[in-house]
């Protein structure tokens, strides 16, 4: 397993890192495109949609992202729809971890079927504009979502339990702990505030978003980066929700050892449109 998750990951990472280093940022966006219709196709399945069906709604969502894209929308400044996009994460994620796996399952399935490639079509939009804003914009984004899952995974694995006593979501995740929610904060706030300073050390052409929440003042960066931390996991959770619901562990298995492609983006879904709502706050 772990020799399978580790030349998994080798060949993604050869897959995308030129493509994000890449100068034009066509081939990146290609790419997400077609992670995030593959997405939907495990959408899909987890809603208990059969093989035709599911392969319709990952060819919809790339038609989607496809025409949004013909369209000049990566080009366009969007911060009305971005505010509503994240505040609908707020509320709606809020809502539906408090209801828990019962109250999911008991929305039609075509309701959250639309919900979900909505979901996945503006996540693209969001990486896609990330990534015309700039390589260090986007990138920044990115290591803010997996040093937030680093730091959880070693803060719970280390205090998870001993200090707080209640579970996260016992109902939806066990294995997850306030201990690893406070640890993934923390490492991200110590990322943000030291890629600020460097960016301003390097003088770097492309600000990333910490040095672009920071525009605002330290105090709105330090508020920003906890409440990006904190909704990464509730993108971790609301995948766990689903899975749990839909009786598997993993989304699928295309990405042998890692699961799917829901399984390594979950917590970038709600992320990445609210570092673009954020972003429009200047």
């Amino acid at each position: 397993m772990l020799k399978q998750r580790i030349i998994t990951a080798i060949v993604l990472l050869l897959i995308l890192l030129p493509a994000l280093f890449y100068s034009e940022s066509g081939p990146f966006c290609a790419i997400a495109l077609f992670l995030i219709a593959a997405g939907a196709w495990e959408w899909a399945r987890l809603n208990g949609y059969q093989a035709a069906t599911s392969i319709s709604c990952g060819l919809a969502c790339a038609g989607l992202c496809g025409s949004l894209w013909s369209l000049g929308a990566l080009d366009q400044a969007m911060p009305q729809l971005w505010r509503i996009v994240g505040a609908l994460w707020v509320l709606l994620g809020a809502l539906v971890l408090r209801g828990g796996v019962a109250a999911w399952s008991g929305h039609h399935r075509l309701t959250r079927l639309i919900a979900g490639i909505v979901a996945l079509g503006l996540a693209w939009l969001a990486v896609a504009q990330a990534k015309v804003i700039g390589t260090n914009f986007l990138l920044s984004v990115l290591v803010l979502v997996w040093v937030a899952d680093i730091g959880a995974y070693f803060a719970g694995r280390a205090f998870g339990g001993r200090l707080i006593r209640q579970k996260l979501a016992a109902g939806i995740s066990p294995g997850k702990s306030w201990e690893g929610v406070l640890g993934g904060m923390a490492g991200v706030l110590i990322v943000g505030f030291i890629w600020r300073w460097a960016d301003a050390v390097l003088m770097v052409p492309v600000p990333s978003f910490y040095t672009q929440l920071g525009l605002n003042g330290a105090w709105f960066l330090f508020v920003a980066l906890v409440f990006m931390a904190a909704m990464s996991v509730v993108g971790d959770l609301f995948e766990s929700l689903v899975k749990r619901s839909a009786g598997v562990k993993d989304s699928s298995g295309l990405l042998p050892g890692h699961g799917g492609v829901l399984d390594r983006i979950d917590a970038l879904l709600p992320a990445l449109p609210l570092a673009m709502m954020l972003y429009s706050i200047q």
